[in-house]
Formats: C-alpha cells, structure tokens, sequence
C-alpha cells in the first residue's frame, strides 16, 4: 500500500493567505485607520502604539481592529484574537454590523494559534450575526469547517465546505481542504474533482500538490503520486511539506 502523508492537522491550524485577517474599513475620520493599517505591515510594534494611543481618544473598534491586525503582523495570534473579539464586542454594543467581520477575524486568528475550539465559538458568533456576504462569508464558512475538522466533527465540516465552495471558489483554500475532507472520509472520486480544481487555481502551491499525491496514492496510482510529491518536494524543499513529500518519496526507493 501506498503512503498517505496526512495534512488535515495542519490545515486545520494554520492560516492561509486568503484567510488572513483582512484590513478592514477605513476610517472616515482622517483615514487614521488606513495610517494604522498600513504601519502594520511596515512597524508592528509602532502600529500597536498607535492603536493604544487612538483608543484612549476614542478610536473605540477601528483602534482595536488596528491593533489586532498589529499582532497578526508579528504572529502574536492569541493577542490579535483577543483584540478582534473586543473590537467585536465593541461594534456589536455599537450596532454595527463590522462586528461579524471582526468575530470573523478572530476565528481566523484563533485557527492560526492552535485554538479551534475557541475559532468555532468566534466563527459562530460571526456567522449567526446574519451580516456576512461574498467572500467574507465564504471564509468564515471554511473557517468554521476546519474547527470543525480539527473537532473530529466531519459531517458537519462537509456541510460547512460545501457551502463554502459557492461563496469562495475562488480560494483554493476551499477546493484543497474539500479534497481532503474527501478523501479522509473515502470518497476518493469527489476527492480527485476538488483537487483538480484547487490544481487549477494553485499547482505552484506545494500543499495542493501534496495532497493531490496523496489522493493519488489513495486511488492506487503510484505514478501520480510520484509526480505530484515530487512536484511538491520541489516546490518546498526546505518547509513541512516539502519535507513529507520527500519522505513520501522514499517509501518508493525502500520497495526496489
């Protein structure tokens, strides 16, 4: 039997770049939002003093939002979850309706600390708020489906991924965690779709090359699996995955 190198544990608990918090609004009052955001991405540490100091004068969400952003930046992600669910709390006692986006961002902060139970009680405070639309909804609905993986729940992480699938085809996030879900749960046909098409949108993307050698080998077809591992293998040689590819790989020279 072929090896299968298994990713959900992984995927569960990390972040992707399409799933990352977002920005976010600008504020309206001068684009001091805008200022904050942008600093994150150059001076964390400087962004989070600039939150701190916007908040005490009453940046009130947009400071808070600022700040876990800021966190997120440095890969603090139980501090920039903390931040995203007060901004949350914030904007809900303000009526907002940014406060779906921001429970949305702390799931997704949540997730990429290794908290899914605390991700779950985010993502459903996000999406039971009814305001989510488009892609944002999308994300949340693949969010709240790898909390549910990482809890063991995957029916209900099936359900979640479909319809994930319709708001946020685009990401090819979506089609890769559906082909594993597929393929863990052996439905090994709707595995081979989704993966094609998270090839489609991502083949220079080691992880769906991964996994799609691990499908392959799930379907008995060693030269597919071959191709694709090394396909990975190459892709990232130096990360997890390049590296579970090669030991993929090496069952093959330890048959001869």
């Amino acid at each position: 039997m072929i090896l299968i190198v298994l990713l959900a544990a992984a995927q569960a608990a990390a972040p992707s770049p399409a799933a990352a918090p977002a920005a976010g609004p600008v504020d309206v009052q001068g684009g001091r939002f805008a200022r904050c955001a942008a600093l994150t991405q150059s001076d964390p540490a400087a962004a989070r003093a600039e939150a701190g100091r916007w908040r005490i004068s009453g940046g009130r969400y947009f400071a808070r939002q600022c700040a876990g952003l800021a966190f997120a930046a440095e890969k603090n992600w139980p501090s920039a979850a903390a931040e995203f669910e007060e901004a949350a709390r914030e904007a809900q006692i303000a009526k907002d309706t940014r406060a779906a986006n921001y429970w949305a961002q702390a799931g997704n902060a949540w997730l990429a600390s290794g908290q899914p139970a605390k991700a779950r009680v985010a993502l459903d405070s996000a999406l039971t708020a009814g305001s989510l639309t488009g892609l944002p909804l999308g994300e949340a609905q693949l969010d709240h489906a790898r909390a549910l993986v990482a809890a063991g729940e995957l029916d209900a992480a099936r359900s979640d991924l479909d319809l994930a699938l319709t708001t946020a085809g685009a990401d090819p996030l979506a089609w890769l965690l559906s082909a594993t879900l597929a393929r863990r749960m052996g439905n090994i046909p709707r595995a081979k779709a989704d993966i094609a098409q998270a090839l489609k949108r991502s083949a220079d993307d080691a992880s769906v090359q991964l996994e799609a050698g691990n499908i392959a080998a799930s379907a008995g077809d060693e030269a597919a699996a071959r191709e694709a591992w090394g396909t990975a293998a190459k892709l990232s040689p130096t990360t997890d995955v390049g590296r579970n590819a090669v030991m993929a790989l090496r069952q093959f020279d330890a048959a001869k």
